[in-house]
C-alpha cells in the first residue's frame, strides 16, 4: 500500500552551507562597508556623531547605528549623512565599490574609465 502524501505538510529542503571557498574570507556586508566609509569621512573632519547627525538631520544615535553597520540604510538617509560629509552618493558607491574589491579574493574586472565617467553624468 502507498502512503499518500498529506497536502498540509510542507516538506523542508535541507539547509545548505554557502559555498566558500578554502582560505578565503567571507564576503563583506554593503552595510557594514558604508558604516566604515561614514565613519573615516566624519572622523577625518574631526567632528562627533552629534555634529554630523544635526547637519544631516538624523539623531545620533541612528548614524552611530549605521556607522556600525546596524541599520540597513535607506538611500534618502545615505544622501542626508553623505550630503553633512561634503559627499555625494557616487563618492560612496564608489568608495564601497573599492573596498569591496580590495578585500575581494577574486579581482573584479575594472571599468573602462569612460565607463566610469558617464556613472558620474548619469548622477
Amino acid at each position: 500500500m502507498t502512503a499518500t502524501p498529506d497536502p498540509l505538510r510542507i516538506e523542508h529542503a535541507p539547509s545548505r552551507e554557502p559555498r566558500k571557498n578554502p582560505g578565503t574570507e567571507p564576503e563583506r556586508l554593503w552595510r557594514n562597508v558604508v558604516g566604515e566609509l561614514l565613519r573615516d569621512a566624519r572622523t577625518d573632519r574631526g567632528e562627533t556623531l552629534a555634529e554630523t547627525a544635526q547637519r544631516a538631520g538624523v539623531s545620533p544615535q541612528y548614524l552611530s547605528e549605521m556607522e556600525r553597520g546596524r541599520k540597513e540604510a535607506s538611500s534618502e538617509m545615505l544622501a542626508a549623512v553623505s550630503g553633512a560629509l561634503d559627499l555625494t552618493l557616487l563618492d560612496l558607491t564608489l568608495g564601497v565599490a573599492e573596498r569591496i574589491t580590495i578585500g575581494a579574493a577574486t579581482p573584479i574586472r575594472q571599468p573602462a574609465q569612460p565607463a566610469r565617467a558617464a556613472y558620474a553624468l548619469a548622477a
